[in-house]
């Protein structure tokens, strides 16, 4: 089974620990972190989605330019433009690519984070609307000929697209969530299903979730899962826990300036209310998780840690390639240095560990299956 490695793709050097030292898009910056992902043995980096932040498709078309080789993961709000705009602006960005796109779709969990750009629905509103959308955008992907659509949430008549993606017959499709409305969702439309770094026992229960979800909507395939963490690796663990207790205290001392909810406001969205429940429920889970960095944070997005040397953290990282989880994605605090120290010391032991459990799994195979013997023919 393969094993892919996300980052992030971020526009400027700011993080939960640390103001950004520039622009919200340093150009520079962005360059040279996408370039350190590329020559480091990372496979794509997301550019995110935030209300106020540097338009991520565009930041995405510069980066693909320049960068030749990485992978982009673009994310996308459904509710800031038309569906049918969306697809052709993902086509024309896959051509940019030559074909390295796959497009992220945010339902949006947090209601005052939606409203800051005109989006009012319920969440179980939403997750339909999500659902609608990726279904337009995956035919105008596709379709050679000219539809029609009216749907709950938009209707358009007679469109037919000039620009295609280079991926044949679409690019990937990638959803997260943690409700039984995501599930339902994503379970039906997505490529690749996301969550955030929970315990090994509770990640198990929501990938069979979503496999279940993607079954009873009729699905013959299934989603890939892709699970997220923010990585603190030192060459000893006691090392990496006093880098891990520096880096709390950064994040407390920074305080609201890096959340995105306004002070004092609990999470509204499953993902996050399921991390900060997990941090009540100790500090340590497993190999190597640990949960005081998403308690500080309220819950906010990808905010659980790994912690230990790159050996641990890398066989913390194959515990959940054991569940079937395929795209791990990781994140540092100082999204630079971290970046190159992850793709130097913890991606190659994964990637040995994966190649070994695959000969692994094909010799045994080849054992239950013997070539039929031609003796006697």
């Amino acid at each position: 089974m393969p094993v892919e490695f996300l980052g992030i793709g971020a526009t400027n050097d700011g993080s939960e620990t640390t103001s950004r030292s520039g622009p919200a898009f340093d150009r520079q910056f962005t360059l040279r972190l996408a370039r350190a992902h590329h020559e480091h043995g990372w496979d794509r980096v997301l550019f995110a989605y935030g209300s106020g932040s540097p338009d991520p498709a565009q930041v995405a078309a510069y980066v693909a330019g320049r960068v030749e080789g990485l992978q982009i993961l673009l994310a996308h709000r459904p509710n800031v433009s038309y569906p049918t705009f969306a697809l052709k602006t993902f086509a024309t960005l896959d051509q940019i690519s030559d074909g390295r796109l796959t497009v992220h779709f945010i339902t949006g969990g947090n209601g005052h984070e939606q409203a800051r750009e005109g989006d009012f629905l319920s969440k179980d509103q939403r997750y339909a609307r999500t659902r609608e959308y990726i279904q337009i955008v995956k035919k105008g992907w596709t379709s050679r000929t000219p539809f029609s659509h009216e749907g709950e949430h938009y209707r358009f008549e007679d469109f037919l697209s000039d620009v295609f993606p280079v991926q044949q017959p679409r690019p990937r499709v990638s959803f997260g969530g943690s409700s039984p409305a995501a599930y339902a969702a994503g379970g039906a439309e997505a490529d690749i299903y996301c969550l955030w770094g929970e315990p090994l026992a509770q990640t198990a229960e929501q990938i069979a979730a979503v496999r279940s979800a993607a079954l009873a909507s009729g699905r013959r395939d299934l989603p890939r899962f892709q699970v997220a963490f923010r990585p603190i690796i030192a060459p000893t663990e006691e090392r990496a826990w006093e880098k891990a207790a520096r880096t709390l205290e950064a994040i407390r001392a920074r305080g609201t300036s890096s959340r995105r909810l306004p002070s004092g406001r609990a999470p509204e969205n499953a993902g996050s209310q399921r991390l900060v429940a997990i941090a009540a429920g100790g500090d340590r889970y497993d190999r190597a998780l640990w949960t005081p960095t998403a308690a500080a944070t309220g819950g906010a997005g990808n905010s659980t840690a790994l912690v230990g040397t790159p050996e641990t953290v890398a066989q913390a990282l194959l515990d959940y390639y054991d569940l079937g989880v395929e795209i791990l994605s990781a994140r540092g605090y100082d999204l630079l240095e971290d970046a190159v120290d992850f793709g130097r010391h913890v991606i190659p032991i994964v990637r040995e560990e994966v190649a070994k459990r695959d000969r692994e799994r094909e010799a045994a195979e080849a054992g239950q299956h013997p070539a039929t013997s031609l003796v006697g023919r």
